[in-house]
């Protein structure tokens, strides 16, 4: 019976990622603007800053609070740059 639950639970958790997945594909790509007031539920996944020293583009995917998607892009300092 417990393998049966874990079963389950383990389909409905994948089925679960697969539609966030499917939303984030779907929802337009939002420029972000420091002005600009965000309602962030929950960081659904965040995209690899690159190792380059320079000013890179980094998008995030989000739900608001009301369970929407969101893909946010916006720029940040990549992870190249050094002290020494």
């Amino acid at each position: 019976m417990k393998a049966l639950m874990v079963v389950l639970l383990g389909s409905l958790c994948g089925t679960a990622m697969a539609d966030e997945a499917q939303a984030a594909e779907q929802a337009p790509v939002e420029q972000y603007s420091y002005s600009q007031h965000l309602d962030i539920d929950h960081v659904i996944s965040m995209s690899e800053i690159p190792n380059v020293c320079g000013v890179v583009p980094a998008r995030m995917t989000y739900a608001d609070s009301q369970g929407h998607t969101h893909v946010l892009e916006y720029r940040v300092m990549g992870n190249g740059c050094s002290n020494g």
